[in-house]
């Protein structure tokens, strides 16, 4: 059935369908249960159960005002409604922060970050990625996709596992920037995992065994930037 609701006038959070899913199921409550609630309560006159059924789905995401109104319904704070932030709009939003606070603090032109957040391609100067960082409150590994830099990284970590590490050590620091001792322990490590499995390979010449360990690195340098971060942490504590 068709869903017919306004036009979100607020900017869409990251919402955790999943969660959503599971605190109305633990309530006991059906779609409709959520939906009468959204408009008896909250105002929003558009709210059925096949509104409620597409947040659940994630064909569709409620915006700020509707998250809101669904945390209040079911009995929890927006917090747990929300998933994890993936791009620049999302951490944003995350921080409850408007356009133009974010703008005001990185230097730029409210209509430069508008376009950046619009594409999804930060182009902000060294300076001014430092104060993105600072003002949404970024994680390396976060500041690293939302400045659009998770495939060259993935690129050049694909080429260190794969040939020699030690030529990759610059480039990298370059893109991520981490403590040189910790960039080439780490390095260093993937480079022996991924040669591991590659001699292993080699070692079964051919069979189930041999398809299973080829299938293993692939999956390894799909995951490449994955296991770079899970290593840095490693290596960190």
């Amino acid at each position: 059935m068709r869903v017919h609701r306004p036009l979100a006038q607020q900017p869409t959070p990251p919402f955790n369908a999943l969660a959503a899913r599971r605190l109305r199921a633990a309530l006991g409550m059906g779609p409709e249960h959520v939906a009468y609630g959204l408009r008896a309560s909250y105002g929003l006159p558009y709210a059925t159960p096949d509104l409620i059924t597409a947040w659940e789905r994630g064909t569709l995401a409620p915006s700020s005002p509707e998250l809101t109104a669904l945390a209040g319904v079911l009995w929890c704070s927006p917090g747990e409604l929300i998933g994890a932030p993936r791009t620049l709009r999302e951490h944003r939003v995350a921080r409850d922060l408007a356009q133009e606070d974010v703008a005001r603090a990185v230097g730029l032109e409210l209509l430069a970050y508008q376009r950046m957040e619009d594409s999804g391609t930060w182009r902000g100067t060294e300076r001014q990625s430092t104060a993105l960082a600072d003002a949404l409150e970024l994680s390396l590994p976060d500041f690293v996709t939302v400045t659009g830099r998770d495939g060259k990284l993935a690129d050049l970590l694909r080429s260190a596992v794969t040939t020699r590490w030690q030529a990759y050590v610059r480039p990298v620091a370059k893109t991520v920037p981490l403590d040189r001792q910790l960039l080439e322990d780490t390095l260093q490590e993937l480079h022996t995992d991924y040669q591991g499995q590659m001699v292993a390979t080699l070692s079964w010449s051919s069979g189930p065994a041999a398809a299973d360990s080829g299938e293993s690195g692939r999956d390894y340098l799909d995951r490449i930037v994955d296991h770079f971060w899970s290593t840095i942490r490693a290596n960190t504590y």
